[in-house]
């Protein structure tokens, strides 16, 4: 059986590749087990810089497989429980990861495929794409992350009626609403997501961790707990080469040389 997710990795760019373009690279507990692999593997590998997810085919992802999901023998119940467990883990990976994840979205990114794109740190879109929340409308709530991340991007009002009427979102709207970073022309989502990471990159990954993991935690985090979890995060920034070097270059008025 050919992998259900390709790995690939390029001018320090690790490309993961949903794989199963007859199925619109649905996600089940294979693709979704191998998604998590390719995850950990790029995240401790200090050779990567940053990462792209995007689909192969005509879908970046369609979601869940349903036919699956009702062909389970334990009924549908028993088979999201388990295929929920499996997403969850990958979502959190990616949110943990302290390098930038780009979804580069080739194509429909429906259901959990629609909460994946999300969960990454930015979003390049084809303009022929769609984004389409799909649960409300087979009568299933929000998962995969969606209801984190969808009201934090734009915003709680707009986050309803996104799940309340679940119309198809265009590139153009998508881009008005915040749910994506950019929209480029079919066939240039990946080489829109690798300068995406590459303008990241100039400045310190080291940095961008930090500052990551600081925006995410502040979303549920008392101002106090945030304040000193912003010391501690500055005090490693400063005692890194990269922030050393950031300080140093300011001073001689040069351009800095980072992640050396």
């Amino acid at each position: 059986m050919d992998a259900c997710v390709s790995l690939t990795t390029s001018d320090k760019v690790a490309t993961i590749q949903l794989n199963r373009p007859e199925a619109y690279n649905a996600l089940d507990k294979d693709m979704v087990g191998e998604l998590l692999h390719a995850l950990l593997q790029v995240s401790s590998d200090p050779d990567v810089h940053g990462v792209v997810i995007t689909g192969t085919g005509k879908a970046f992802s369609a979601g869940g497989n349903l036919r699956a999901v009702m062909a389970n023998p334990q009924g549908p119940a028993a088979a999201f429980n388990e295929l929920a467990a499996y997403v969850s883990v990958c979502i959190i990976e990616i949110r943990r990861m302290r390098k930038p994840v780009v979804a580069a979205i080739n194509g429909i990114a429906a259901g959990g495929g629609f909460s994946l794109a999300l969960a990454s740190d930015f979003r390049v879109m084809a303009r022929s794409a769609v984004l389409k929340q799909g649960f409300t409308s087979n009568a299933l709530c929000i998962d995969s992350g969606g209801t984190f991340t969808l009201p934090r991007l734009v915003g709680l009002a707009r986050a309803l009626e996104i799940a309340a009427f679940d119309a198809p979102i265009p590139a153009d709207r998508a881009l008005v609403w915040g749910l994506v970073t950019e929209v480029v022309d079919d066939g240039e989502e990946l080489a829109g997501a690798h300068r995406l990471i590459r303008a990241v990159a100039e400045k310190s990954l080291h940095t961008y961790g930090h500052t990551k993991q600081l925006l995410i935690d502040a979303t549920e985090t008392p101002l106090e707990t945030q304040l000193e979890k912003e010391r501690q995060g500055l005090l490693a920034c400063v005692s890194h080469p990269d922030g050393i070097e950031g300080m140093t270059a300011f001073l001689e008025k040069r351009p800095p040389r980072y992640n050396r």
